[in-house]
């Protein structure tokens, strides 16, 4: 089975044309690009919905024809095979997309159709004019291909992105039945910080939302707090750099930072309150006299970020480790970008080993968002296949499942 994952639910334009044995055992990665916008958002201080749009409309094609010469699919059409109506039909489905329509009546009818069993495409959650993009690409595909199409959830790609074991260049084991039930997920990203209990039901696996960010994501708080101390976006990697600098030289926060909801009798989150304390602190180091202003010095910000990180660090591991008890949790599968972060890594690595629990990570290339982790829903999503009339609207806040605590 050969499934195109598509992404573009925020700043990656992501394409992954993955295949799956009959066992569903093994995975063949045949073709992935990714496409970063993120310089193009640096001069926002985070990403600027409508400018991502336009990206993914100008890249979609360039990135689907790299994949495809990737997987060997790019074979010249021997003639233009699209009638009157059907390129009539895509323009209809691309009229709110014009460089796409463009680029796509370019080069879609010059190839021959791929092989290709599924489109698989984010439809939530995320930035819906990105995800708009994506969607309508997929339609069109759909439509040009005669190919149906599978609805995938952003955040049940970052689970399935670490349930793939590396055998080979491009090789994968699928490790979804060896999971030990009952399996807990955490989920950390720039938009979302989760915790999820997942089930097996009779279509496959089943989830269930335990805890989630009351305010601010883990990512986004990052994000913040480097703005505060004049780093640039994407803050969340350099207050990473900066913490294990602090730790490697012994340096500290001039002052201690909150960790909030830490003894909460619950498994929610809140990070605001954490990001405030650091505004406070950074308006008093900057404080000088007669209400000038004088700039932080390297230690003091090297000393905060570890702070930060520590701080987020300690709530997390404290959350997943009440939530582990209470569902006897014998698997933790943890995905999403903030899990590139090695601070955190390694605390739920010890966590984890502490408490004789299976911990599933993804590979660091694969945490942040991608093709292949839509590829991979799409897999697991397969009965959800629609054609191209029916695939669901963006939904911008699209859960992963039902709130059950």
């Amino acid at each position: 089975m050969k499934i195109l994952g598509i992404e573009t639910s925020c700043d990656e334009t992501a394409l992954s044309l993955i295949e799956v044995d009959n066992l569903g055992k093994n995975l063949k990665i045949l073709g992935n690009t990714v496409h970063s916008q993120i310089d193009m958002h640096v001069p926002y201080g985070g990403v600027f919905p409508m400018l991502a749009k336009r990206e993914h409309a100008k890249n979609l094609i360039p990135v689907l024809k790299d994949v495809l010469t990737q997987a060997g699919q790019s074979d010249p059409a021997l003639t233009e095979n699209f009638s009157p109506e059907k390129i009539k039909g895509i323009e209809t489905i691309l009229t709110l997309d014009p460089d796409l329509l463009t680029a796509f009546k370019a080069y879609i009818p010059t190839v021959k159709k791929p092989d290709i069993d599924f489109i698989s495409v984010t439809v939530g959650p995320g930035l819906e004019p990105a995800l708009w993009v994506g969607i309508s690409f997929a339609k069109a595909l759909s439509y040009a291909w005669n190919i149906p199409v599978i609805p995938a959830n952003h955040m049940e790609g970052h689970v399935l992105a670490a349930l793939i074991e590396k055998t080979g260049e491009a090789t994968y084991r699928l490790l979804d039945q060896g999971i030990l039930h009952p399996a807990l997920s955490l989920l950390i990203s720039g938009g979302h910080t989760q915790i999820i209990v997942i089930g097996k039901g009779e279509r496959g696996l089943e989830y269930g939302i335990v805890g989630e960010t009351r305010d601010d994501a883990v990512g986004e708080c990052f994000d913040k707090v480097a703005r505060m101390m004049g780093i640039p976006y994407p803050g969340g990697p350099k207050i990473s750099k900066l913490a294990a600098e602090a730790r490697a030289a012994g340096i500290l926060s001039p002052e201690p930072l909150p960790r909030p909801m830490i003894k909460s009798m619950d498994f929610d989150f809140s990070f605001s309150g954490l990001k405030t304390a650091v505004l406070y602190l950074t308006q008093k180091l900057t404080k000088g006299e007669d209400d000038a202003t004088i700039s932080l010095t390297d230690n003091q910000i090297k000393g905060i970020a570890r702070e930060v990180e520590d701080a987020v660090t300690d709530v997390v591991v404290a959350k997943v480790a009440a939530a582990a008890e209470m569902y006897i949790t014998e698997t933790l599968i943890v995905g999403g970008g903030v899990i590139a972060n090695t601070h955190i890594r390694k605390a739920l690595e010890k966590f984890c080993n502490d408490s004789n629990i299976q911990l599933l990570l993804p590979q660091t290339d694969h945490a942040t968002d991608n093709g292949l982790m839509i590829a991979l829903a799409g897999y697991f999503g397969k009965n959800r296949a629609v054609d191209w009339q029916h695939i669901p609207k963006a939904s911008g806040t699209l859960p992963i499942g039902p709130r059950i605590g």
